[in-house]
């Protein structure tokens, strides 16, 4: 009978489970293909860099405009640049340019345009909590590393229920150190202009060109 009953209970946990990543990976590919279906979007974010135990606490904020793998960032004083072959990182306060392989990421470590599909790349998905965050609906996924990361637990990514747009995502490091991006003021569809996601160095004569 214990074994009746232990059997019962595991094959109700694992339903359970495997219910809570069919709903993670519904809602996850009905936000992927709603965003993929504008020509582009436009947001701001705050992006924050937590380590309790050491007492740290940073919030920066800034802009992002995406066009399908087209992104162009403002963020921390710098503007980076990707026109689909490689990234452009321009520094005023510098007067310098660093040209960069896009494999090198963006500063703060997830380039805009993979939150459309990072959850495709080797995670596993659980259906997690839902916040109400000043009457929006919130409701995150977690999104588990399937290979050993050694900087990272896991994510967590929060999905507006209203607009099925996300809302934030939270990683989690192995060593205290939290980050929290926050999108708000989404525009989609706007207009740009056709060299909007283009480098044009005539406009920075002066500036010192790292390549």
């Amino acid at each position: 009978m214990k074994k009746i009953i232990f059997l019962s209970i595991s094959l109700l946990s694992f339903s359970v489970l495997s219910q809570g990543t069919e709903d993670a990976i519904k809602l996850l590919d009905e936000v992927s293909n709603k965003i993929s279906s504008f020509d582009n979007m436009m947001f701001e974010f705050t992006y924050v860099l937590e380590n309790r135990s050491e007492n740290i606490r940073q919030e920066t904020k800034g802009s992002v405009t995406i066009s399908k793998n087209l992104y162009k960032i403002n963020f921390l004083g710098y503007e980076q640049l990707f026109d689909g072959k490689m990234t452009y990182t321009i520094i005023p306060e510098n007067e310098e340019i660093t040209i960069s392989d896009p494999e090198e990421g963006p500063e703060f470590g997830i380039n805009p345009s993979e939150l459309l599909t990072i959850y495709k790349k080797n995670y596993a998905y659980q259906w997690d909590i839902k916040q109400n965050i000043m009457g929006t609906p919130v409701q995150y996924i977690k999104l588990i590393p399937n290979e050993e990361k050694k900087e990272l637990k896991y994510l967590l990514l929060g999905i507006n229920m209203k607009t099925k747009l996300i809302y934030r995502l939270i990683e989690i490091g192995r060593y205290n150190t939290r980050t929290i991006l926050t999108l708000k003021n989404i525009n989609t569809n706007i207009m740009l202009s056709d060299d909007f996601f283009i480098f044009d160095k005539s406009k920075y004569p002066d500036y010192y060109i790292n390549e």
